[in-house]
Order: C-alpha cells, then structure tokens, then sequence
C-alpha cells in the first residue's frame, strides 16, 4: 500500500516499511532479498525514517554498505530530522560513518537542534567520528539553534576528561574559533573555566593568543 505523507516540507513516500524494519535489526540478508524483490531502497516507514537511517542507528555498517550501494538517498530525514549521517554524531559508530561518508551526503544537513553532525559527536565524546568529520569539508564553526559550535558543546556538556580534551585538541587544530561565545557572550575557554576543566582551558589559553 502506497500512501503520501509530509516530512521537512516535502512530499515522501510511505510505503512497504519492510525493508526500514529489516534494516534497524542488521537482517542482511532480508534487506537484500527485499531490494531484489523492487522494494525501493529510499521506502520509508510512518516516520519518515528510511532503511539507511535506521541502518545506520542499529550500528549495521554491512547493511549500510548494501543500501549505499543500491543507491539509498543518505540526506532523507525523517519527522525528527534525522538522517544517516546526523545518526553517527549521536551513536559514534566510525565504521557506519566511512560507509555513509562513501555517499557523498549533504554536511550541512542539520538535526532537530539546528546542528550538524559534528556538534552532537563533540558533546557526546565520539573521538574517532569527530576525527574522520574533520577530513570533510564540514563547518567546525557551524552554530546550532541554542547558539552554541562544537567546541561550545564539548567544553559546555563534556565532562571534562580525556575524550573531551581530545576532541578540543582536534576542533581547535581543525581551526575552530576559540572565541566564538554564546548567546550570553561567554566564551569556550571562560566555560572551562568556570567548569574546573583546567586541562582543556589550558589547550584553549593557548589558542587564543
């Protein structure tokens, strides 16, 4: 059954939800037996959500292979504006990033917070994603919807320990702006500060000057 649905202001098909379902639980080999059938590879289910982006939030980097390779549309969002490239920032999941990465997607495309796909991955401490977004053309500047950067959120939101110092080191060598404040004009390295993380305030002392 075919029927018309509305996500992100463009018109999409809901259809078989067979293969989205197959795909989230890493079933290969029902996911190729689908696509041969003609199910197309860019069906999504009621949300929205396509076989890829579920793929790639189940952590199946062969599935996501196969889909890329039968020609899944890795930008399609669903109703919350994920996509499988903005999945990678959450989970942290390097090897579905390089399968996904293989698709060309879109950088810019943001998540339900107005973020690209590094933002989360900072916050979060996904060291290798953030590397390998790093060697893209991604925006490391790139302010979200609360007016924060990557560099904002891992300071803001990390924890202050290894993984998080990492992923500074890396964003202020990949060039981020280490006096880009927010909202209230506070900037990374005061946040540090303020948060007892001598270790990153240090890294971010040194940048600036």
């Amino acid at each position: 059954m075919l029927a018309l649905a509305a996500c992100g202001g463009s018109e999409l098909r809901v259809a078989d939800p067979r293969l989205v379902e197959a795909a989230g639980r890493g079933d290969d080999d029902r996911v190729r037996e689908l696509l041969e059938s003609g199910v197309d590879v860019d069906s999504r289910n009621a949300a929205g959500r396509t076989a890829v982006t579920a793929a790639a939030y189940g952590g199946h980097a062969d599935v996501v292979r196969r889909l890329v390779r039968a020609g899944a549309n890795v930008d399609l969002q669903d109703e919350t504006r994920a996509n499988a490239l903005l999945a990678t920032g959450e989970t942290g999941d390097v090897d579905v990033l390089r399968e996904v990465l293989r698709a060309d997607p879109d950088l810019t495309r943001t998540n339900r917070f107005g973020g690209t796909a590094l933002i989360p991955a900072a916050d979060r401490g996904h060291v290798g994603v953030v590397r390998e977004l790093l060697e893209t053309e991604i925006d490391v500047d790139h302010v979200n919807d609360l007016g924060w950067t990557a560099l904002l959120e891992a300071v803001i939101l990390g924890d202050g320990g290894p993984a998080h110092r990492e992923i500074v080191r890396l964003l202020v060598a990949a060039g981020a702006d280490v006096r880009l404040a927010d909202r209230e004009g506070v900037t990374p390295l005061e946040h540090a500060r303020r948060a007892g993380h001598s270790e990153i305030a240090a890294i971010l002392a040194a940048a600036d000057t």
